[in-house]
């Protein structure tokens, strides 16, 4: 190798000279890369502003509210009822029937009120169809009502009930209230039975009841037998009411007969159970009767 430095031949500086661009090519150059380089930015300056403008015109995001529960209204409250009256009962009537007239259903017998006429005999006397000791007649609507409550007592308890005793003629009463005096006396008979004219049985709407098979038949005890408990609840039901009770003698003039049921008809029966009144003679305002006016 020589120190000497190898000028270039006139060949190499041509094709040197070709390579290497020209001054004016390389300012068109600079020019281009700068026009390119600015537009780059003022694109990026463009999408940055733009960015941020797009942000500031949308309204903040805002979190989901929830929609808000329906508001129940409590139920209406029922108006309290303004306790009302019952409504009155209509008064009952006790001047609907007669308790004068012999033929009144409502007529009240007694030892200071004699039947009148004194041998009074109702017009229609019927057969009445049930067991019995002796033939049964009554008036008609009372024989209906003792068929209609002896079936419902055997239907109610599986017993059965007879007639002891019905409808007694003024002169059968003679006979009854003599045979009464001749073996308890005059004032044992008076405690007992009815004087002619004075007889409820003569009315043809009282009759005595017994059990079948009997038992304290005409006695006291029946009133605690099964029969007599039932006829002293239920017999209302059928027209019918208890006419001596007891403990009521001062007031009716007889002892206790927990057998003999007057009937009186449905209307005035309901009254008197209703009432809770156990005898005709307070139901009507009437005077007691103990003893005969002579």
């Amino acid at each position: 190798m020589s120190d000497q430095q190898t000028t270039p031949s006139g060949g190499e500086r041509s094709q040197r000279a070709q390579r290497a661009p020209s001054p004016a090519v390389r300012r068109r150059r600079a020019v281009v890369l700068g026009i390119v380089a600015g537009i780059a930015l003022v694109a990026v300056v463009w999408a940055i502003v733009a960015a941020a403008t797009g942000a500031g015109d949308q309204p903040p995001a805002s979190a989901p509210s929830k929609s808000p529960s329906p508001t129940l209204d409590p139920p209406p409250q029922a108006a309290t009822p303004t306790p009302s009256a019952p409504p009155a009962q209509p008064e009952f009537d006790k001047t609907a029937q007669s308790i004068d007239a012999a033929s009144s259903y409502w007529v009240v017998a007694n030892k200071l009120r004699p039947l009148q006429p004194l041998d009074y005999a109702p017009d229609d006397l019927v057969e009445v169809p049930v067991p019995h000791v002796y033939t049964p007649q009554l008036r008609k609507a009372a024989a209906d009502a003792v068929v209609e409550m002896f079936a419902a007592f055997t239907a109610e308890t599986g017993l059965q009930l007879q007639s002891q005793s019905a409808y007694r003629s003024y002169t059968t009463q003679v006979d009854v209230y003599n045979s009464w005096v001749s073996s308890l006396g005059q004032a044992g008979a008076d405690r007992t039975s009815a004087r002619p004219g004075h007889s409820e049985h003569q009315t043809g709407l009282s009759i005595d009841i017994s059990s079948l098979p009997a038992e304290c038949a005409l006695q006291a005890c029946f009133g605690d037998t099964p029969h007599g408990k039932w006829l002293a609840a239920n017999a209302w039901r059928f027209g019918f009411t208890l006419r001596y009770p007891n403990g009521m003698t001062p007031v009716t003039g007889y002892e206790y007969e927990p057998w003999h049921f007057r009937y009186v008809g449905p209307e005035l029966a309901a009254e008197l159970h209703r009432t809770g009144i156990p005898t005709l003679e307070e139901f009507f305002g009437l005077p007691p009767a103990p003893d005969y006016a002579g």
